[in-house]
């Protein structure tokens, strides 16, 4: 007999977002970005959250994925290029999806967001208390002794290797151990 696990908000998203991705799926490796009536793109495989953000990063890492927030902004240019382009390569993509979940916010946005400190505010409050400036920007988290922190942040839009290396810098640990200037100048060693 298998162990019941609890039922969760994320699990009932999660189901429901999975059996709708199989419904329409005839054979699509890729999805493409969807531009909301906010103005704002996201991806489809991007985590439907009730916005409370140590539930969010408390999920995934018990589920053994890497934690972030994406910042977006009505018009970026840079936002619409993430999406329409960087997203629609599945050497980009497919390993960011595999590897992360990513909830996204706008930088200018009302909906209530749950920080991870409990504190209740909106989008754009807590952009401005977590120093955000431009989008698209990412920031990473992890959990360290129960507490989130975070751990690397990409502001504005690299060139795709750079950008796809922010990733496997995160997901690898790297931060851990060093700056992503580091981890560039080793990778760059290793395959000169």
């Amino acid at each position: 007999m298998r162990p019941s696990l609890p039922i969760t908000r994320r699990g009932l998203f999660r189901g429901a977002a999975s059996l709708a991705t199989l419904a329409m799926a005839e054979g699509t490796a890729s999805a493409a970005p969807r531009l909301g009536d906010d103005g704002l793109y996201t991806q489809d495989w991007y985590v439907e959250s009730f916005l409370d953000l140590g539930e969010d990063l408390a999920t995934a890492t018990r589920s053994g994925r890497h934690f972030a927030l994406q910042w977006s902004q009505r018009g970026c240019s840079y936002c619409r290029e993430l999406h329409t382009l960087y997203f629609a390569d599945p050497a980009i993509a497919d390993p960011i999806r595999a590897a992360f979940d990513i909830v996204h916010l706008d930088l200018f946005g009302a909906r209530q967001v749950t920080d991870f400190e409990g504190a209740r505010l909106s989008e754009k409050a807590f952009g401005q208390k977590a120093r955000i400036r431009a989008t698209p920007t990412f920031q990473f988290f992890a959990l360290e002794d129960g507490r989130a922190k975070e751990v690397a942040r990409l502001p504005g839009l690299l060139p795709r290797g750079e950008f796809s290396a922010m990733f496997r810098y995160v997901a690898e640990g790297a931060y851990g151990s060093g700056s992503f200037d580091a981890y560039l100048a080793r990778a760059a060693d290793k395959r000169g």
